[in-house]
């Protein structure tokens, strides 16, 4: 009895943006380990998709990144965007042996 398994090889927009790091309910790109230009292009995307803001946001040493991204977006491919708002705070983490750590975090918010 062998079984076939159908792969689906259809790629949604949806599907592509939950890969770039987007949570496209609230127009927010969080920012990992990929490189700059995937969360540029999860940027783009958004605000071609009628979005008219999107905030960026980073945790620790990825903040340069973030600030990269915004930067990137800004004068290659938005030059008419403009930075609404630049919020940082420090959250604590509770880290696998249960101590608390505290990191660095900014959130940046980008207009049409």
């Amino acid at each position: 009895m062998e079984e076939s398994a159908e792969i689906s090889t259809e790629t949604t927009t949806k599907d592509i943006t939950e890969l770039q790091g987007v949570k496209r309910d609230d127009n927010i790109v969080f920012v990992g380990k990929k490189g700059a230009m995937g969360y540029v292009l999860a940027v783009v995307t958004q605000f071609n998709n009628n979005a008219g803001q999107v905030t960026v946001k980073a945790r620790g040493k990825l903040i340069s990144r973030a600030v990269d991204v915004v930067e990137i977006v800004r004068n290659r491919f938005m030059p008419d965007s403009t930075i609404e708002d630049i919020s940082i705070s420090t959250e604590e983490l509770t880290s696998e042996d249960g101590s608390l750590n505290k990191v660095s975090a900014i959130e940046i918010t980008l207009k049409k």
